[in-house]
């Protein structure tokens, strides 16, 4: 393995920790905690899913992807089941499950090597390499939290107030500031 890959490794695994740990679950969990139980799992029609629904897909998601997929563990995920629910769990319970599951997926990601990464997998049927893996979970959830956030927001009426540097300047940071890096950003690790 040459330098360079482990390098690429280290840095690709880094921003994918902070984009799915450092950034898209806190600012998911504080969202879905500040609503009611009934938010949680509204659907506007049946052919949509519930804040709810989405949250245990994203688990089942994280948990196949990452971690089942990485530690070789069989694949006992029952995707129907996450979007036939109805109000089964409380959001608590919801985002208790969902950490946990992102608890042992930071486990893996601060574990992988070059030669994981590039690694042959089956994951869902499908034949993949780990890049392919760590990539289709930081997307996957980034998509899924992102509706999340926008049904919060139609129900609520309310901005979540994650982008307020931008309000002024339209810049992440003033003149003379540090600017981000996965080095310095504190919620990389």
């Amino acid at each position: 393995m040459t330098e360079t890959n482990a390098e690429l490794a280290v840095l690709f695994l880094a921003f994918s920790r902070q984009k799915l740990l450092g950034q898209y679950w806190p600012r998911l969990r504080e969202t879905v905690a500040s609503l009611r139980e009934e938010q949680v799992w509204w659907r506007p029609n049946q052919a949509s899913n519930s804040i709810g629904n989405l949250i245990l897909h994203l688990n089942g998601n994280v948990y196949q992807w990452l971690v089942a997929s990485f530690n070789g563990q069989q694949d006992r995920r029952n995707r129907p089941a996450e979007f036939a629910a109805k109000g089964e769990a409380t959001a608590a319970d919801l985002l208790g499950r969902l950490g946990a599951t992102l608890d042992a997926a930071a486990a893996v990601l601060d574990r992988l090597t070059a030669e994981e990464l590039l690694a042959p997998y089956e994951i869902q049927g499908y034949h993949v390499r780990g890049l392919d893996a760590v990539y289709q979970v930081v997307e996957h959830f980034g998509l899924h939290y992102g509706q999340i956030l926008y049904i919060a927001k139609s129900l609520t009426g309310r901005d979540l107030g994650f982008y307020k540097e931008l309000s002024r300047t339209g810049r992440a940071v003033e003149q003379g500031q540090e600017r981000f890096s996965t080095e310095t950003h504190p919620d990389t690790r």
